[in-house]
């Protein structure tokens, strides 16, 4: 955590920053080239267990 808010584990980019660039339109590889701290994985992981916790909210 930084400040309170949720980190990529082993870096200190905030998960917001991540949702933030996707909202804006920005690809993940965009992401990828301004934080090289966070790996695809990381992402990747990241989203299905959001997708995972959405599909749960809405059922």
């Amino acid at each position: 955590m930084l400040s309170g808010a949720p980190v990529f584990r082993g870096t200190r980019v905030p998960v917001q920053t991540l949702i933030d660039s996707l909202k804006a339109g920005e690809s993940i590889d965009d992401f990828l080239q301004g934080f090289p701290t966070v790996t695809r994985e990381q992402i990747c992981a990241f989203l299905d267990l959001a997708q995972s916790d959405a599909r749960e909210a809405i059922s």
